[in-house]
């Protein structure tokens, strides 16, 4: 009998994991299985097979809808008892998944966590539900087929997403993010390229000159948002003091450069977003 690779999609109610599941093993199944040039048909003997559990199904089998801790506790051992015995080189299985014994229970070999809206239909969900820390891909725009190439290529190349290494040249970004928008992530695109990671430093000013009115935590959370989906592992964010100058002797060994853009990112302001949003 087979033990199936489990890839857990989790996330509020309505972020669009089931279509993502959908997708996902669609595109797994084409894709894993090779093609008989003869017959155009996957050869038989290599066929790689792909599973799928959705969480209200697995409870409208069992007639089971207690959403209390224990409850849902219960549901995350079945769900992965369910996955082991599935008998397939694959188990995809979408559930919430709010807490993290209930992910910790589940042991995953792939996380992958929908995060694309802010609060789902269900209150006491929304109340109970703990963002993960540890995820191989987050997903912050329902874009089923989109992600579901770019999960599933990754799934099967058995391509991890890079860690950052301390050691590694390194490029710095630097600034208060007030809020972080369209022109830093200009920035970041082509800072990247340079040495394939970024440490972004947050320069902890909120209420600075009566202004930057975001904290650290709501900063560093619309960066992660943003940059996840793509660069997981390939940045580090740092908490500086508000640094307003910056000097250096010589022969320290780095570079301190400006990079040019058009206007239509050059134009893109800080100031005015906060004004848009009714704040300074």
């Amino acid at each position: 009998m087979k033990t199936p690779k489990r890839i857990l999609i989790m996330g509020l109610p309505g972020s669009g994991k089931t279509y993502l599941a959908e997708r996902l093993k669609r595109y797994l199944e084409t894709n894993l299985n090779p093609i008989n040039e003869n017959s155009l048909r996957p050869i038989a003997d290599a066929r790689v097979t792909v599973a799928w559990l959705n969480a209200d199904e697995v409870r409208r089998h069992y007639n089971d809808w207690d959403f209390s801790t224990e409850g849902r506790v219960r549901q995350s051992l079945r769900m992965r008892d369910l996955a082991d015995e599935a008998n397939t080189d694959y188990c995809l299985v979408d559930f919430v998944a709010p807490l993290v014994e209930m992910r910790n229970n589940f042991r995953a070999d792939w996380t992958i966590w929908v995060d694309t809206i802010d609060r789902g239909r269900f209150e006491d969900t929304n109340q109970m539900f703990v963002p993960p820390e540890v995820y191989d891909f987050r997903i912050t725009e329902q874009n089923g087929e989109k992600w579901a190439e770019f999960i599933g290529q990754h799934i099967i190349d058995n391509q991890r997403r890079p860690v950052f290494d301390w050691q590694k040249e390194t490029v710095e970004q630097l600034g208060r993010w007030q809020p972080w928008h369209a022109g830093h992530r200009a920035l970041f695109d082509r800072l990247i390229q340079k040495t394939g990671q970024v440490c972004i430093m947050i320069r902890d000013c909120q209420g600075w000159q009566g202004s930057n009115p975001f904290a650290i935590d709501q900063v560093k959370a619309a960066i992660k948002r943003d940059l996840d989906p793509l660069y997981q592992g390939q940045y580090e964010i740092l908490v500086v003091p508000n640094i307003t100058h910056i000097g250096y002797g010589r022969g320290v060994g780095y570079t301190i450069a400006e990079e040019k853009f058009d206007e239509s990112v050059t134009s893109i302001s800080g100031t005015a977003i906060r004004k848009s949003m009714g704040l300074k």
